[in-house]
């Protein structure tokens, strides 16, 4: 079965075919990174505009391989959690396109797809294990017993970790998407040089991000903008350092604590190379994504469509967009 899958969440337009849940065919993102830099991070309005603008040309581009939309046996999209307007658009759309091509239409969960995306590796994992979803919008830990099947251990209680890295990178005057920026910085800095906090580090599975970022704007304020400029790669990694130790902590903890051997790590902030060098240490059998299918992409959706199927979920065509859904909860 090959399934087409559409992803407008947030602010990539992403679409991209997979053929039985687990071979990728092709996988097409049109970022709007250059659209939301001016303003230090995303607008929704503007992000539902650009969808509009992409998603006819990207998805085009995605069935080039298979001979247009006739080449597929379904469509999936992504109807929750993410931008109300943003997720309207790709809903709308999945609907007018599997009503042409007389196809089914199954509704995905943005954070299903996150964890599907496994799938699409080489080598892909085997469940159980456990599943550390790190992105701008959500943080949280997922037991995956099987694939389709997962239990919530613990998610952020304010800031995810990649609006973290947005918001301090904005602080220390770097430019936007902030995550890479940072990054970059924070490999000429040294860890140790400011003592930043590991919120609820030893209190269960939750995280806790707003303290961290708080932490680093006193220090901004304290030391002055010369200082700032002048020590930008020390603050940078130090912050890093204080937020990957939280997420390292309470995913062993989460493993630890189900019996897991096995650990993944999704989302966009799975690519920071710096934290998949640390966790190269750990004590369990480490799986990520490709890098491409780290961040929202269509591909993920295609795939986690493919569990959806499985399941029997069809996306009812009164149903509209989820901005709060929850996963395993």
């Amino acid at each position: 079965m090959r399934i087409l899958g559409i992803e407008t969440s947030c602010d990539e337009t992403g679409a991209g075919v997979v053929e039985d849940g687990v071979r990728l065919v092709s996988n097409v993102v049109a970022s709007q990174a250059g659209v939301h830099a001016p303003f230090g991070g995303v607008v929704p309005e503007l992000a539902s505009r650009e969808h509009e603008v992409n998603l006819v040309p990207v998805v085009a581009r995605a069935l080039d391989p298979v001979g247009g939309i006739k080449g597929v046996d379904a469509l999936a999209v992504t109807y929750g959690p993410g931008l109300a307007g943003s997720l309207l658009v790709g809903i709308t759309f999945a609907k007018a396109a599997a009503l042409a091509a007389d196809v089914p239409l199954w509704g995905v969960n943005h954070l299903e797809a996150h964890v599907a995306a496994l799938r699409l590796m080489p080598e892909p994992p085997t469940p159980p294990l456990v599943a550390l979803l790190a992105t701008g919008g959500h943080t949280a830990l997922f037991d995956v017993p099987a694939w389709g099947l997962y239990a919530a251990l613990g998610e952020t209680r304010d800031d995810a970790v990649g609006e973290a890295f947005d918001k301090v990178a904005r602080l220390l005057g770097l430019p936007y998407p902030g995550g890479p920026a940072l990054e970059k910085a924070a490999a000429n800095g040294d860890a140790a040089a400011f003592k930043f906090p590991r919120p609820m580090l030893d209190r269960g599975l939750a995280f806790s991000f707003a303290g961290l970022k708080t932490a680093v704007a006193l220090k901004v304020k304290d030391i002055g903008p010369a200082e700032t400029a002048r020590r930008r790669d020390d603050l940078a990694a130090s912050f890093q350092a204080a937020a990957l130790e939280c997420l390292t902590t309470k995913a062993l903890a989460a493993c630890r604590l189900k019996g897991r051997r096995r650990l993944a790590v999704v989302g966009g902030v799975a690519a920071n190379e710096r934290w998949r060098t640390a966790l190269a240490a750990a004590p369990v059998e480490l799986f990520y994504p490709p890098l491409a299918l780290c961040g929202d992409n269509g591909a993920m959706v295609a795939a986690a469509g493919f569990l959806a199927a499985a399941r029997g979920e069809t996306l009812a065509w009164e149903a509209g967009p989820a901005p709060a859904l929850e996963l395993g909860a």
